[in-house]
């Protein structure tokens, strides 16, 4: 399997931070959010489920562009065979 070794940036880590914080963010930025701290420093890639779900949310307009980042954050660590 091709490991994909690209890790959440120090930006993108405060970010997410700060959604997990924020009482009035969305559950699914908070599942992102969480996703990209868990890869923050580590070379762990997205899980298959959380690939899809951040793909819906960068093709959908519902979305805000913070929670777009952090869905393409979790997608640029991905797995590379399934990407």
């Amino acid at each position: 399997m091709a490991k994909n070794s690209k890790q959440s940036s120090k930006k993108i880590a405060t970010l997410a931070s700060e959604v997990l914080k924020d009482n009035s963010s969305s559950k699914i930025a908070k599942e992102l959010a969480g996703s990209v701290l868990s890869q923050t420093g580590t070379t762990k890639q997205t899980g298959a489920e959380l690939e899809t779900k951040a793909s819906k949310v960068l093709h959908s307009d519902k979305y805000s562009q913070e929670t777009k980042t952090l869905a393409g954050s979790v997608l640029s660590q991905a797995n590379k065979e399934r990407s």
